[in-house]
């Protein structure tokens, strides 16, 4: 029943997946996960553990890896508006370094593949989002590490965001177009850059 269009992006390893949405005068009914269809297209996967979290308007979480587990993961939104990015940290690939981003929604539907090796963020767009992926490796503590959002060495384009790089991940010098703070975690605020997090001269 469920049937899903696979489009592979411009950076080998992620996948924008588009799930067949059945609606009636009573809803919808869509197959969030089905590993036939996804092995059809080549991504046969195993996850492990699947995670939940909110967030509101202005947050943005990122830009994180795993450093000894590195994990897949496929990311969608249940309620609201993100705009999801990944960064190609895999040392010796021909993008590395390069980013790409998707906007999703529970309007769209959208599913991001991200495989191992990529760091990832999201900022929130709408007044509150709902994210939910699936992760193919359990979570490790004290394995995360993160890159600074705001990095011009990558240069995310993150939509609506308004403000001037001053050498840091502080959130302080940054807001949304409609005046919004932009909310980081503490840790969010210190990461370092891409080249002095990866140990590149």
């Amino acid at each position: 029943m469920g049937q899903i269009k696979v489009t592979k992006c411009p950076i080998e390893g992620l996948y924008i997946i588009e799930p067949t949405v059945h609606r009636d005068n009573r809803g919808y009914f869509v197959e969030t996960y089905n590993q036939k269809d996804m092995a059809r297209w080549g991504l046969d996967m195993v996850f492990v553990q699947d995670n939940q979290s909110m967030s509101t308007r202005g947050v943005l979480r990122g830009l994180h890896f795993q450093k000894e587990f590195p994990q897949g993961k496929l990311v969608r939104v249940i309620r609201g508006r993100v705009f999801d990015v990944a960064v190609d940290i895999r040392p010796g690939s021909a993008t590395f370094g390069q980013w790409y981003g998707v906007e999703m929604s529970e309007e769209n539907g959208l599913q991001f593949y991200i495989s191992p090796g990529f760091a990832h963020g999201f900022l929130v767009l709408s007044d509150t989002a709902e994210f939910c992926y699936k992760v193919t490796d359990f979570y490790h503590p004290g394995d995360e590490g993160g890159i600074a959002w705001n990095d011009p060495t990558i240069g995310v384009a993150w939509p609506e965001l308004v403000g001037v790089y001053r050498g840091s991940p502080a959130a302080e010098d940054y807001h949304l177009a409609d005046g919004t703070p932009l909310i980081l975690s503490e840790k969010d605020q210190n990461w370092l850059g891409f080249k002095e997090t990866l140990g590149l001269s």
